[in-house]
């Protein structure tokens, strides 16, 4: 068994390859998998004062492309943490082209959150306490949100990579969500600082459904220490490690150990069912786009643009 970090893994429930359009029942599907993955760490999660989580709600992409994290993995994290008396909220922030809020609407975490004593924050418009953090030689400056400094973080990215060919994670969804105040275009100091800042408790990796080069039903979650869990995610889409210096310089133990739990598949099985591919040009229409709209266009029998078909 390796010395290294443990990465849990589980299948979701109810069968492989099935997209259920309706969010309580994907919910329920995934609470027993959701619960055996953190059961460890229940204890913590109740006796918190704050518990924040950050999903990957970037853009309003449909759940089902794997482009943004399922809203159902984050209601059966708070399905299953059933916590009382803690400060619960699901956190995000605004950019200058799209409002957090709205993007969380679309996405339907207004929904999911009625049912649960839990707030959805803008982390933008949070207060927010300038921290110094030391990343290799450098000194870099970071807008550490309050909500962010206390209690419990817990990341719930989606299996994707982001605009630069690299594992998008739990690490970069922490980034872009905390402000690089002297930011000089240094990827790696712009990723690093905030997990040293912040400490983040946990990542939960929402690989029920992943883009790489399309979007695939995997029907896998993964959970550990963010790091540890992004570096599986890099094996998954095939990623050298050594091209991502960010993560690279978090993972410190390289050997992780990776615990399956019931009938989750191998991870090397995994990565020889997922599709390979990048995310296309930002000068063209995304696929993903055009998935999203033709499932609206089915079920509000509304027409698809031409533009927005994939021409084969």
């Amino acid at each position: 068994m390796s010395d290294g970090p443990t990465v849990r893994t589980a299948t979701a429930d109810d069968g492989r390859g099935r997209w259920l359009p309706d969010l309580d029942r994907r919910v329920a599907m995934l609470e027993r998998p959701v619960a055996t993955l953190l059961e460890d760490g229940l204890a913590a999660f109740a006796d918190a004062e704050r518990l924040t989580i950050v999903p990957d709600a970037h853009y309003p992409f449909h759940p089902s492309t794997g482009m943004v994290t399922d809203p159902a993995v984050v209601g059966a994290i708070l399905e299953v943490i059933e916590s009382t008396g803690t400060d619960v909220a699901v956190a995000g922030a605004s950019d200058e082209y799209l409002p957090f809020e709205r993007t969380a609407a679309y996405l339907g975490y207004g929904e999911l959150l009625e049912r649960f004593d839990a707030d959805l924050v803008d982390l933008a418009e949070e207060s927010a306490v300038t921290e110094t953090v030391s990343v290799g030689e450098r000194s870099v400056e970071k807008r550490i949100p309050d909500r962010l400094r206390d209690g419990i973080v817990v990341l719930v990215p989606t299996l994707r990579p982001d605009e630069t060919g690299r594992v998008a994670g739990g690490i970069r969804t922490l980034a872009s969500v905390v402000d690089t105040e002297n930011a000089t275009g240094d990827d790696t100091a712009s990723v690093v600082a905030p997990m040293r800042a912040i400490s983040p408790d946990l990542s939960v990796l929402d690989a029920t459904r992943v883009y790489a080069g399309r979007p695939y039903a995997a029907d896998t979650l993964l959970v550990g220490p963010a790091a540890a869990v992004d570096a599986i995610a890099t094996v998954l889409l095939e990623r050298d490690l050594g091209d991502d210096e960010a993560l690279e310089a978090l993972v410190g133990e390289p050997s992780v150990h990776i615990a399956r739990v019931g009938d989750a598949p191998h991870i090397e099985t995994l990565r020889e069912e997922l599709p390979a591919g990048e995310l296309p040009p930002a000068d063209a229409t995304h696929p993903v786009v055009s998935a999203a709209y033709r499932l609206y266009a089915a079920v509000g029998s509304d027409a698809v643009p031409p533009q927005l078909e994939v021409r084969r």
